[in-house]
């Protein structure tokens, strides 16, 4: 029994996808999945997040997962109408820095004009330094300082 529901419209050039229940482990998988064959064919997503009661991380998993397909069809995948309670999971996993985020799809429809056609594709984007980059590899080099014997 799935706890989620999916569906999908077209509006203005963009896949709207609903969901509607608790996107949890039971049905992230399934969702991700759905996400990126609805990113082969229209790469740009207005995900309608206002039917979502509940979110866990495999759901913010499957989102992120879709996001990355469509970027890589060179569109990108933006969220809209969460609730409060939806909300406060995307920002503790700070999925709310990373989406773009709307309060209605009205309005992401209206304001994703900015969604780049020909976007980037992910692998020419440029990628993060990840930890220890050169600043912070000095501070583990051994001292060039003679031991005084002293701790």
């Amino acid at each position: 029994m799935f706890s989620t529901e999916l569906s999908t419209r077209s509006c203005d050039g963009h896949a709207v996808v609903m969901l509607r229940g608790e996107l949890d482990l039971a049905d992230a998988a399934e969702v991700a999945a759905a996400l990126t064959a609805i990113s082969a064919g229209e790469p740009r997503i207005i995900v309608d997040l206002a039917g979502l009661e509940f979110i866990d991380s495999s759901g913010v998993a499957a989102l992120e997962r879709g996001r990355r397909q469509a970027r890589r069809a060179g569109g990108d995948l933006v969220l809209a109408a969460s609730r409060q309670k939806v909300m406060r999971i995307l920002a503790l996993t700070r999925l709310t820095e990373a989406f773009a985020v709307y309060a209605t799809v009205e309005e992401a429809v209206g304001e994703v004009g900015h969604f780049k056609e020909g976007a980037m594709p992910t692998s020419q984007r440029p990628r993060k330094r990840r930890w220890p980059g050169p600043a912070t590899s000095r501070l583990f080099q051994p001292s060039s300082r003679p031991s005084t014997g002293r701790p």
